[in-house]
């Protein structure tokens, strides 16, 4: 005996469940892999990350394998154009440009991460608080943080530094203590979406303290807006040291920085463009970059930008 054929419509039928039974025993994915495929899946935020890891390379490994130092003065080679022998040329003193771009980048670069993860703790404990026990709390600690924001922080920077003085130490402290507003806030909104949703509800009844609920279950559910904002907020950081340095307010000589680099040229403007032109480019690459691969992490991590594009 012939078994009966199978009709169309039972052999689409196949196919569709032979399809969802492969989907099922697909390995299990995480939402960090998940967000990683995503990203990977965006060449502008790849390039850009590509871009800023060269940077940071070159910041390491150039200062050490030039043959100038970055305050090794040249009399006889003051103010030259760039050339075979000094590819970004020389300053007013002779200095090579090229060594000092990534000399500075060394202090600029360390400037803004140590700041910015100093604002990201700060912000993420007072926001995480806030959010948490809400009512009066909430109110008087967001009260603090709207005052903070009525001034402007390069102008609550300029104050503590003229009250503690100029030096790396003090940009880094001055940068820290004012720019955590904006994380402690989406900290905030976050936890206060969180905190009543099941897991934290069964973490109560089970007399878990605040301290357990906010590090182990609500500040994790919102690592992803953070890396967001902590993308967004580095180049704001160094922005902020190369404004200090132009105001002539940034680190002392001998040592350079991005924003240093950018006030000696300026002077030197009419004269050799030069001179401002590569420390400036490489502000501009280095703030790009990081907005986009900030843009990238954003489409990335997003949980509704994920669920609109399943439904889509």
């Amino acid at each position: 005996m012939h078994a009966n054929p199978l009709t169309r419509d039972q052999f689409e039928r196949t196919l569709k469940s032979t399809a969802a039974l492969n989907e099922i025993k697909r390995p299990a994915t995480t939402y960090w892999k998940d967000a990683w495929r995503r990203l990977r899946s965006n060449p502008v935020a790849m390039v850009s990350m590509g871009i800023l890891a060269l940077i940071v390379i070159l910041a390491i490994v150039i200062p050490f394998v030039s043959p100038y130092a970055y305050d090794q003065q040249d009399y006889t080679a003051i103010n030259q154009g760039p050339s075979a022998q000094h590819w970004f040329g020389t300053d007013s003193l002779g200095r090579d440009i090229f060594v000092r771009c990534w000399a500075g980048a060394r202090v600029s670069l360390l400037i803004a991460l140590v700041a910015t993860c100093i604002n990201v703790i700060i912000g993420v404990l007072y926001g995480g608080i806030s959010g948490y026990f809400g009512g009066r709390v909430d109110m008087i600690m967001m009260r603090g943080v709207e005052i903070i924001y009525t001034i402007p922080d390069l102008l609550w920077v300029i104050m503590l530094m003229v009250v503690m003085g100029s030096g790396l130490n003090t940009i880094i402290i001055a940068i820290a203590i004012t720019g955590w507003g904006s994380m402690a806030r989406l900290v905030r909104g976050q936890v206060l979406q969180l905190k009543q949703s099941e897991y934290v509800m069964a973490s109560k009844t089970l007399g878990a303290g605040f301290g357990r609920i906010i590090f182990k279950h609500l500040i994790p559910n919102c690592m992803g807006p953070i890396i967001i904002d902590l993308t967004f907020s580095i180049p704001s950081a160094i922005f902020t040291e190369a404004s200090l340095s132009y105001l002539g307010m940034g680190i002392p000589v001998p040592l350079a920085s991005w924003g240093t680099l950018a006030n000696d040229g300026a002077n030197m403007l009419l004269l050799y463009p030069y001179q401002l032109f590569f420390p400036a480019l490489l502000i501009s690459l280095t703030m790009l970059g990081f907005n986009l691969l900030g843009d990238g992490l954003r489409d990335a991590l997003d949980p509704r930008l994920r669920l609109s594009l399943i439904h889509i």
